[in-house]
């Protein structure tokens, strides 16, 4: 069955038709979701997030005008709300530990047949690379996100955080460097 294109989705919906809008929720929640979880290191606040970036995107929705795709557009939304929202909690100034615990970052057992050390060594790991995300810079971290846990390519970074190209390849490269730094840091301390 062939897919309705956005753009097909967004006139509908503008004519009068919300039930189009809600095959755009449907085709993009997860998405947005799941970027949105390895953004704010929470469910419950990607959850928050990604609801009001819907809300607003279908308030806003006659101002689209299709020059970049749906879901960077939506993503922008969800971005800048993201953005607020942590500046407001920086200036509540929680500890990174307060906060982890505030936050209980989850972690999954990818092979739930495993041997429970299995499950344990794997949810160490995750909480370890959360760590060393947390740990970078909000632009390094964000634009990290968007190309290895997104698939976004470097263009589409580029539109959705507004800055040139190179920056972006700046970004990544500085924040791969980063983050491996940061990881044989905490790998090691812990074999230890």
């Amino acid at each position: 069955m062939n897919q309705i294109p956005d753009q097909t989705l967004i006139e509908n919906c503008l004519a009068g038709r919300r039930e189009a809008f809600g095959l755009l929720v449907e085709r993009y929640q997860n998405r947005l979701f799941h970027s949105l979880i390895h953004l704010l290191g929470s469910r419950d606040d990607a959850q928050d997030v990604a609801q009001d970036a819907f809300i607003q995107a279908f308030q806003k929705l006659s101002s689209f005008r299709g020059q970049s795709q749906f879901y960077s557009w939506l993503f922008r939304i969800a971005f800048n709300r993201a953005v607020s929202d942590k500046r407001k909690m920086r200036r509540m100034s929680i500890s990174l530990e307060g906060r982890r615990e505030t936050i209980g970052i989850e972690t999954s057992d990818l092979n739930p047949s495993s041997e429970p050390s299995y499950a344990m060594d794997v949810a160490d790991r995750q909480r370890i690379v959360q760590q060393a995300l947390a740990e970078l810079s909000e632009e390094f971290r964000t634009a990290l996100t968007l190309k290895e846990m997104d698939g976004m390519s470097y263009e589409e970074i580029a539109d959705l955080l507004d800055v040139p190209l190179g920056t972006v390849r700046s970004r990544i490269h500085r924040a791969r460097l980063e983050l491996r730094d940061k990881l044989s840091v905490l790998l090691r301390s812990e074999i230890l």
